[in-house]
């Protein structure tokens, strides 16, 4: 217990730093940047393509090749929820990548690749009717 350094004013204080410089830069941010809200909806006017939110943008663009492909999805969020179970409770020491976390660490680092790369597609290069375009 010796090498240890204690977390208590330590790392603590620098939470607490890092918490309220977060919250002041967000504040400043939602205060000069103004947010790119659309005008109120209106059922009889329909925008062409109706886009989901940026988060949920991966999924309309990996639904929009085949139907199917939303049980791979619901998949990975069941592997995400059963993580806690997947990896071991208690870990020796933690260690990015290490040989007996590789494959899942690996795993999950090459769905949020796809993930990024499907949102950047969908937000990007999709135009009216859903075809592909240029975004330059």
């Amino acid at each position: 217990m010796k090498t240890y350094v204690k977390s208590s004013p330590y790392f603590f204080s620098l939470i607490k730093r890092s918490f309220w410089l977060c919250t002041v830069l967000l504040m400043l941010f939602a205060a000069l940047i103004p947010a790119p809200l659309q005008e109120p909806a209106k059922l009889a006017v329909v925008p062409n393509p109706v886009k989901s939110a940026w988060f949920l943008l991966w999924i309309q663009e990996l639904v929009s090749y085949r139907v199917w492909l939303i049980y791979p999805v619901m998949l990975a969020g069941t592997l995400f929820a059963a993580m806690p179970w997947l990896i071991d409770r208690v870990p020796k020491r933690a260690v990015w990548f290490g040989p007996r976390h590789r494959l899942i660490a690996i795993s999950f680092s090459i769905l949020f690749v796809v993930m990024l790369l499907l949102t950047l597609v969908g937000l990007f290069f999709r135009g009216e009717n859903w075809a592909f375009v240029m975004p330059f």
